[in-house]
């Protein structure tokens, strides 16, 4: 039955790409120029939002959100996730309404294409070095300032797949604590099975989303980063485990 799985999987993998580039090459006039000053980010936010359920949809993904709280659009803040899949990127775009810039890893701008918008619209992280580390708290408090929300997705990359969830880094919850905004945990249930980073897998089907209760950081200071940190990975590792379970 495999057998005749392959042929599926490699042009699934390929339409995949092919997805990604037709809404850049077709929208690229209104792209280059919604980058072209930093104020005019939200604009560039709602194209990307389209890009990324024109994919979802392309790839026959039926995405649902459950939203235990809806985010204020006045306010800003830190959105964390689960991170799985290639996907994470556009279901978490389908899903927040808030304007927000992604902070991720410099690799992601060697992509074609999607690279080039990347680089100038996310901050870029250096894991291994300490200054870019700091180039990005100052980078995402003046995006902060801009009425824009902060999405990071605490891993600090995709984990083995045998790992339902890995440890958090800390940057979220230290720059969340710093600026007092709220985390907003999201949990992705599906992304992995959908499309995960093994290349002979996945298929069209269902994408789940919970947007959890937020988490506040009001009066909280550095010293509690680990707490907080470990209560948002627990509420999602928490969601992950119940899903898994058999239904009874």
């Amino acid at each position: 039955m495999k057998l005749f799985k392959y042929p599926f999987w490699i042009i699934y993998r390929i339409w995949f790409y092919v997805l990604v580039a037709i809404p850049i090459l077709v929208l690229l006039p209104f792209l280059l120029l919604s980058i072209s000053r930093e104020q005019w980010y939200p604009y560039f936010f709602r194209l990307a939002r389209f890009w990324a359920k024109f994919i979802l949809i392309g790839m026959g993904f039926n995405y649902k959100i459950k939203r235990e709280q809806t985010p204020d659009k006045n306010s800003s803040y830190m959105f964390v996730a689960n991170h799985t899949s290639m996907t994470d990127i556009m279901l978490m775009l389908a899903a927040v309404k808030n304007p927000f810039v992604f902070v991720g890893k410099k690799e992601l701008a060697k992509i074609p294409l999607f690279g080039f918008f990347y680089k100038r619209t996310c901050i870029l992280v250096d894991r291994s070095s300490a200054k870019s580390r700091q180039a990005v708290f100052l980078r995402a408090q003046r995006r902060l300032k801009q009425g824009l929300s902060i999405c990071i997705f605490p891993e600090g990359g995709v984990p083995e797949e045998s790992i339902l969830l890995d440890s958090f880094k800390d940057g979220a919850f230290r720059m969340a604590i710093n600026q007092q905004i709220p985390i907003v945990p999201i949990t992705f249930y599906d992304n992995k099975k959908r499309f995960s980073w093994t290349f002979f897998s996945g298929g069209p089907g269902k994408m789940r989303v919970k947007i959890h209760q937020f988490i506040s950081t009001e009066g909280l200071t550095i010293d509690d980063t680990r707490n907080l940190n470990e209560k948002t990975r627990q509420l999602i590792l928490k969601d992950l485990e119940e899903d898994q379970e058999p239904t009874k």
